[in-house]
């Protein structure tokens, strides 16, 4: 098959991977302002391709595999905080607006929330492959 240019590089011609939300993570993205939602939407969608939004970044103290989206708006930043590396998924494990006007550096709490969410998740895939299909 060969592809257009203008459409090569949009996604339409390549398997997309499902997202998933992880407890309020839908809900709190959705309380985000407009233009956080579609920046936060967009990241979400070029991982879903595969690909990753300048918006989009390591995590810092969980590997490569967990990505952090920001966005700001005049009310604030905000994060979502995303993997790639289970299963064919994309998994929303958190989102927040950070509140701390000191420092860019995660709050601990949300850290240790991720953290908790990401060992569940693990537990919960790898207990999914043990019952097969």
């Amino acid at each position: 098959m060969t592809l257009h240019p203008i459409y090569a590089n949009i996604g339409m011609y390549q398997r997309m991977k499902n997202l998933t939300w992880l407890a309020d993570s839908r809900s709190n993205v959705k309380s985000f302002p407009a233009g956080v939602q579609d920046d936060v939407g967009y990241a979400l969608y070029a991982a879903q391709l595969g690909e990753r939004s300048v918006k989009a970044k390591p995590l810092r103290g969980l590997g490569g595999q967990v990505m952090e989206i920001v966005a700001y708006d005049a009310s604030g930043t905000y994060r979502a905080i995303y993997t790639v590396s289970i299963g064919e998924s994309i998994y929303v494990l958190h989102a927040f607006q950070k509140k701390s006007k000191a420092g860019i550096a995660t709050p601990k709490s949300e850290m240790e929330l991720i953290r908790q969410r990401l060992k569940q998740l693990r537990s919960e895939v790898k207990n999914a492959e043990k019952r097969g299909p």
